[in-house]
């Protein structure tokens, strides 16, 4: 992770999916930068059909931490991005505590396995009820309070590789993830008069629980032609002596560092992009 500039001092950042993984490092890259946090998760179970553990009370607790121990302030709540009037409300209390709000990193998403045409109602609906109409909850809650704050901002919704491509055994999720694509061009045309960018960023293979790696694994041993949708990283990590290191899943940190430029002003000219964080995978 590269060290905090303060590019972002005395602004405000709201992050969901913010107790582990991604939603975490991104929440505290932020304050390293000068942001002070607000940060939601379930912090409980979403659906028998996810099955890997939830994120806990505890570990929403210890991102507070960590983002107070740079300096910066959090507004921690327990809210289920499927649930607007929650959404609402801790927008509402976030502006109050912190007087405005510039940067929202739409990150919490779920992810199952199985082929479309086996799996169950439920599985379906609730990877797309999370991901896709979520996130347009989340959008639907804190954009009116970025545009009434007047300071334009940055939002920044976290995709995925799979909403570029064809990701076989997780349809459903891909699915969620190409409509994250579509808002985030439809919104950066709705709200660029306001001053805010909207850019979807689409990671590959990040080292968080969610990813799953013996679900995968079994997907592929049952159907090994899905494997050629899942190609290795060309781009090999740098170790910290700066020779290339081992070809593995990258770290939540390496994701934050794109959120932290996307949220500063370095970014300013970029609206409605695609921005792949793979190290070259989308490129295969």
């Amino acid at each position: 992770m590269a060290a905090g500039n303060g590019t972002l001092e005395g602004r405000v950042a709201f992050v969901t999916g913010a107790a582990r993984g991604q939603g975490r490092a991104h929440a505290i890259r932020l304050a390293q930068e000068g942001a002070d946090v607000i940060a939601i998760d379930i912090c409980g179970p979403v659906s028998d059909t996810i099955t890997y553990p939830s994120a806990t009370p505890e570990e929403l607790a210890e991102t507070v931490a960590a983002v107070e121990a740079t300096g910066r302030k959090a507004l921690a709540r327990e809210v289920d991005i499927r649930d607007l009037p929650a959404l609402q409300q801790v927008v509402a209390d976030g502006v109050e505590q912190f007087g405005r709000l510039d940067v929202l990193v739409a990150n919490a998403g779920v992810l199952s396995w199985g082929r479309m045409f086996e799996m169950s109602p439920e599985q379906w609906d609730t990877v797309i009820d999370v991901n896709l109409n979520g996130t347009w909850r989340t959008v639907r809650a804190v954009v009116p309070a970025m545009i009434e704050a007047d300071n334009g901002g940055s939002i920044i919704i976290v995709s995925s590789s799979a909403g570029l491509k064809a990701t076989p055994g997780n349809g459903h999720y891909s699915a969620s993830k190409f409509g994250l694509t579509a808002i985030t061009n439809a919104l950066a045309l709705e709200v660029g008069e306001y001053g805010i960018r909207v850019n979807s960023i689409h990671p590959y293979s990040i080292n968080t629980p969610m990813v799953e790696p013996e679900a995968m694994m079994e997907v592929f041993k049952k159907y090994p032609t899905f494997l050629h949708s899942f190609s290795p990283m060309p781009l090999k990590p740098r170790d910290h002596d700066g020779k290339p290191g081992l070809q593995e899943f990258m770290t939540p940190e390496e994701v934050s560092d794109v959120v932290a430029w996307l949220a500063a002003d370095g970014s300013a000219t970029i609206s409605g992009s695609q921005i792949a964080v793979d190290r070259g995978t989308m490129k295969y």
